[in-house]
């Protein structure tokens, strides 16, 4: 098992793991997300950052996470967007391989916090991250504004 960060040669890959993301999250009609948006937003403007788990030279799971802001920390933190096994790789430490990859990248950064939304009826992960002692934070509602929304309220 290996951990790397991801290259603009990964763009593929990533693609592919983020539309079975979707697709496990009943959610492939919201993928719009092309393989060169992926190499200009994540490599060329460095928005994010993507880490790949590897079985040997097989790839079988991503984390793509980027830095956000605590002003109560007062210093930076790592948002985790995205994280994704294979379903045939699952149940064999790859998961937790990744977020440890991205706690030590978070504890090294020096960042306060590693932090992710997680669907309320994903039972199967919210199980695992309770099992690694993450906390659920209760009294939060996430908020959005995309699409047309974001664009009246840009005006």
């Amino acid at each position: 098992m290996t951990i790397r960060f991801a290259t603009e040669a990964d763009c593929g890959s990533i693609l592919s793991f983020i539309r079975q993301l979707a697709d496990y999250e009943n959610m492939s009609d919201q993928v719009v997300a092309t393989e060169d948006l992926l190499r200009e937003w994540i490599f060329e403007k460095k928005k994010a950052e993507v880490l790949i788990a590897c079985e040997g030279e097989q790839q079988v799971g991503f984390a793509l996470f980027f830095h956000n802001f605590s002003t109560f920390l007062g210093r930076a933190g790592i948002y985790l967007e995205d994280l994704f096994v294979l379903p045939e790789y699952r149940n064999k430490g790859y998961g937790k391989a990744l977020l440890k990859r991205l706690a030590q990248i978070t504890v090294e950064r020096g960042c306060g916090r590693l932090e992710w939304s997680c669907l309320d009826w994903n039972t199967p992960s919210i199980e695992f991250y309770r099992s690694i002692g993450a906390q659920p934070m209760d009294g939060w509602t996430v908020y959005r504004l995309t699409g047309e929304t974001l664009e009246e309220m840009a005006r």
